[in-house]
C-alpha cells in the first residue's frame, strides 16, 4: 500500500515489466511444450529478429526462467528449456491468452 490508498506492489510491477516486455511472452509460451533450439524459436515466432531473440533468451536465463542446454556433440547443439520458475508462468500466460481471446478485437475482425 502506498499513499493515496492505492494497492501497489513492487514485486508485481517487476513481474509485469518482465513478462510484458516485447516478445518475452511469445518466447516463454513457445517453450512451454518442449525445449527448442534457437532457430526453431526464430522460425516459430513470426516477426522476432535474431538480435531480439538473443536478448530475450539472455534476460530470461538471467532471471532463472530459461536454461541453456549445451549438447557437446559433435556437432555442438544448444537448446533452451523452461526452468521450474518458467513453467510456473504457464497458468499466467494461459490467463492472459484467455483474456485476450475474449476481450481484444483482432485487426481483421475490426475491419470486417
Amino acid at each position: 500500500m502506498v499513499g493515496g490508498g492505492l494497492d501497489y506492489s513492487a514485486a508485481f510491477q517487476r513481474g509485469i515489466e518482465l513478462i510484458g516486455k516485447r516478445w518475452t511472452g511469445a518466447v516463454v509460451k513457445a517453450l512451454i511444450q518442449q525445449p527448442a533450439r534457437f532457430n526453431q524459436l526464430l522460425a516459430g515466432i513470426p516477426g522476432i529478429s535474431d538480435r531480439v531473440l538473443t536478448e530475450r533468451l539472455r534476460e530470461l536465463e538471467t532471471e532463472g526462467i530459461v536454461e541453456r542446454l549445451v549438447d557437446p556433440g559433435p556437432p555442438v547443439r544448444v537448446s533452451y528449456r523452461l526452468t521450474s520458475r518458467g513453467r510456473a508462468l504457464e497458468p499466467v500466460l494461459a490467463a492472459v491468452s484467455d483474456w485476450a481471446e475474449s476481450w481484444l478485437v483482432t485487426p481483421a475482425a475490426a475491419v470486417g
